[in-house]
């Protein structure tokens, strides 16, 4: 399974709050903030609610990127 490593590179002032919400279930709160989460269609899709404000990489390290975060 691969791992999708999601960093905010900007900020949430001025974003509706449905697009804070989405970056705080992440677990990104600040630029530059970053989060490991494995590859399903749940995460994709609230990467996608946010693309504008998120870049992701993918790994397919699988867990072990997951527990170095």
């Amino acid at each position: 399974m691969s791992t999708l490593r999601i960093r905010q590179r900007k900020s949430a002032i001025g974003e509706k709050a449905a697009a804070k919400g989405t970056l705080s279930a992440l677990g990104l709160g600040r630029p530059g903030a970053e989060a490991a989460h494995a590859d399903s269609a749940t995460v994709r899709g609230m990467i996608r609610r946010v693309a504008h404000l998120v870049e992701v990489t993918e790994s397919t390290a699988g867990r072990k990127a997951e527990e170095t975060r």
